[in-house]
């Protein structure tokens, strides 16, 4: 997509554990990972890496499978797998990120990234963050396609209806969030490629949320839980239960948020970044803008 790509100066690709990843890295300042989440790519920090690249070095992959970054054995599209993956990629680029931030299912990633004995993260954020990836919606409107696999013209169809603006009411408006047009096509741009989405859906079914669930009371490093309140996809009380099976959690809420809430309020989830990684003695010194 070339210049058309948001953040495109900032692309590059990388060889690492067997795969080719898209990765963008921009700004100065304590390397921050950026992990998106499952089924999106790195188009939906648009506004919010260029903020805080200020601040840190922003490392934003796609995942594996995901947007421009090649798959790998579908045994491997799992969550401990992308964790590995993610390991490597950090090994290549010989970067040690000190502060993470996941969105969705993305943030179990990430959780799971920091609970590697050699982890350099120190802080974690998670957005909307869930042990699981947001099947309800989503899968309502894939099914039929998965049924008959993806390259079934009923995903063609979809990935059309997304890029023109006609799933508004049936499935982007469903996040509690208001995407631009634009950003609205990017998500149709990937729901029309087989190769995206048959990773989302091999993703789905090698999903094991319930070992990090065990693991995560063996997390003590500061998890700040931004939950938007308008998020459909995500529940906002799905944050109460993860915050209780952590050692050092912070639940911060943002009112106009919806699943995509750092696309939905940038300014917002910026500060909450800055605050936790100040907390953490990451970025001593640094004042923080009021919400």
């Amino acid at each position: 997509m070339g210049a058309q790509w948001p953040n495109g100066h900032a692309s590059r690709f990388v060889e690492a554990g067997g795969q080719r990843w898209h990765v963008q890295i921009m700004g100065r300042g304590p390397a921050l990972l950026m992990v998106h989440g499952i089924g999106a790519a790195t188009h939906t920090w648009h506004e919010l890496a260029p903020r805080l690249a200020s601040r840190f070095t922003i490392i934003a992959p796609d995942l594996p499978g995901h947007g421009f970054t090649t798959a790998p054995r579908t045994d491997h599209l799992s969550l401990d797998g992308i964790a590995i993956a993610l390991a490597a990629l950090l090994e290549a680029l010989k970067m040690a990120p000190v502060v993470g931030v996941g969105h969705g299912a993305g943030a179990a990633i990430a959780m799971r990234l920091a609970l590697g004995e050699d982890s350099s993260l120190r802080a974690l954020v998670g957005i909307n963050a869930s042990l699981t990836p947001p099947q309800h919606q989503l899968w309502t409107l894939l099914a039929p396609a998965a049924r008959v696999g993806v390259r079934s013209p009923r995903m063609a169809e979809l990935g059309r209806d997304l890029e023109s603006g006609t799933l508004d009411s049936s499935l982007m408006s469903t996040t509690g969030s208001r995407l631009s047009p634009e950003q609205a096509a990017l998500y149709g741009v990937f729901l029309r490629s087989q190769r995206h989405m048959g990773a989302v859906m091999t993703v789905f079914e090698h999903w094991d949320a319930p070992r990090l669930q065990r693991d995560l009371d063996r997390l003590t490093i500061p998890v700040t839980l931004a939950v938007g309140l308008h998020d459909s996809w995500v529940p906002p009380h799905d944050a109460d239960r993860i915050a209780m099976r952590l050692a050092d959690a912070r639940i911060v809420e943002v009112r106009e948020g919806g699943h995509f809430a750092h696309e939905d309020a940038p300014d917002q989830l910026e500060s909450i970044i800055v605050e936790c990684a100040r907390n953490a003695g990451l970025l001593a010194g640094i004042a923080v803008a009021e919400d």
